[in-house]
């Protein structure tokens, strides 16, 4: 009997689950609200989605982000730029027959289970079409989350989401809020224009060097860091690393973290620091038209703000029992399957903590190709309640309890957990006698 699966966005993860859905003869249709290939690292993106500027580079290597069978043209960059990843990922969909299936200006809007585990999908033209199963790849970058005192600031206000290029901010007063990836990139790329620039870091921050001795930084952290190793000594191996390089946080105005965090570094934002390009400053305490003050008491006037303050996840299609957020809280058996709704599938509905968002994503589109094909059997309900709740325990003890970190994934534990969940499943599938006791 043949199989019908709808894989919703174009982008990194919605190529690899159409990949590994065709290559075992999966009838599947891509549906992409834009008119290209590539998802948030399209610059300009016609779908309205993506968040990527003039300047927006791999933040992990090439060799351990690029899908495991299809790996970046040799003699690249380490870190390649939204240019080479957008035509890498164009050349992945033409070398594995992707693009044919790929039904572009297409903007779903409703999917719905319409009995006997088969989805129903609507499309803003009004057509729809019936499916066995469904997987969600459309990212959870396109809703920007803003601060409590948005409208208390009446200078110019936008959302990193919004950015682009540094010119427009040439002579400016700049803050730029928040750490991640996407702050201190905009922070680096706008220092050299403006008049002034700060950074707002609300909590601790480890600003590791990108490379060391040569090489990426990921690679010496490899080499010295081992799988059974606690998390405070793996802490006090890269505090070492990064004051042999950058000295101690506190003294450029930060605070040095105790507990886990998303790691963050930078090529060249130290750099700036030392040349006095741009500064930083703690948490912001309150908001009164251009004035900022902070909690430690002091305050500065400034002409704009650029917030890089994270995003909700946003999938109006779904229904709200259909979706995977309990607040801040991921309710998805290992990233991935619906806990309530058979054929409902979640791809790359995570931020890895070190490592490859991409290469991650094959490994579930890999995961899900084999639940739908029946592969492998489907966890039941006790193994989904069970690895659930192990995976929000782990959260809960390694990072802190803010929303930035609901999406975290740690991928030496996730891969172990996916291993388990292989080994069930194949159990399962060699003894169905023993599994139905």
């Amino acid at each position: 009997m043949s199989i019908r699966v709808a894989v919703i966005g174009a982008g990194a993860a919605g190529l690899c689950s159409a990949r590994h859905l065709l290559n075992r003869g999966v009838e599947t249709v891509v549906f992409e609200i834009g008119s290209c290939i590539g998802g948030l690292w399209v610059y300009g993106n016609d779908n309205g989605l993506s968040p990527a500027y003039d300047s927006l580079h791999l933040n992990s290597e090439a060799r351990v982000t690029a899908y495991k069978d299809y790996p970046f043209p040799e003699g690249g960059p380490l870190y390649p730029d939204h240019r080479k990843v957008r035509e890498y990922l164009e050349a992945y969909a033409e070398k594995f027959g992707v693009t044919p299936h790929i039904r572009f200006g297409s903007r779903v809007t409703e999917v719905a289970p319409v009995g006997a585990g088969r989805w129903c999908v609507t499309l803003a033209d009004g057509s729809s079409s019936e499916f066995d199963a469904v997987v969600v790849g459309s990212g959870h970058q396109g809703l920007p989350s803003h601060p409590s005192w948005r409208d208390d600031f009446t200078g110019e206000y936008l959302h990193s989401h919004s950015y682009r290029i540094p010119e427009p901010f040439r002579g400016k007063r700049v803050l730029v809020v928040g750490m991640g990836n996407s702050a201190v990139d905009i922070a680096a790329d706008i220092c050299v224009v403006t008049k002034s620039a700060t950074i707002s870091a609300r909590s601790p921050v480890l600003m590791m060097p990108r490379m060391l001795f040569g090489v990426p930084t990921s690679r010496v952290l490899g080499r010295l860091e081992k799988p059974w190793m606690p998390w405070p000594v793996r802490r006090t191996i890269r505090e070492t690393l990064t004051r042999i390089v950058h000295g101690r946080m506190e003294q450029w105005g930060f605070v040095t973290p105790k507990s886990r965090t998303h790691p963050t570094s930078h090529p060249s934002l130290m750099s700036h620091f030392v040349w006095d390009r741009i500064k930083a400053k703690p948490g912001i305490a309150s908001v009164k038209e251009q004035e900022v003050t902070f909690v430690d008491g002091t305050s500065e006037t400034y002409d704009s703000v650029i917030v890089a303050t994270g995003y909700q996840v946003d999938l109006p299609f779904l229904a709200p029992e259909l979706r995977p957020l309990n607040g801040h809280k991921l309710e998805l058996f290992l990233r991935v399957v619906h806990p309530a709704h058979r054929g409902l599938y979640f791809v790359g509905m995570f931020n890895v903590a070190g490592g490859g968002n991409i290469r991650m994503m094959d490994d579930q589109a890999e995961w899900v190709t084999q639940l739908v094909t029946g592969e492998l059997p489907p966890p039941d309900q006790a193994a989904i309640q069970v690895g659930m709740e192990e995976e929000q325990a782990y959260l809960r003890k390694h990072y802190p309890a803010a929303p930035r970190y609901a999406l975290e994934l740690d991928p030496v534990f996730y891969r172990k957990q996916l291993q388990r969940e292989f080994q069930r499943a194949i159990g399962a599938r060699n003894n169905p006698q023993r599994n139905a006791k």
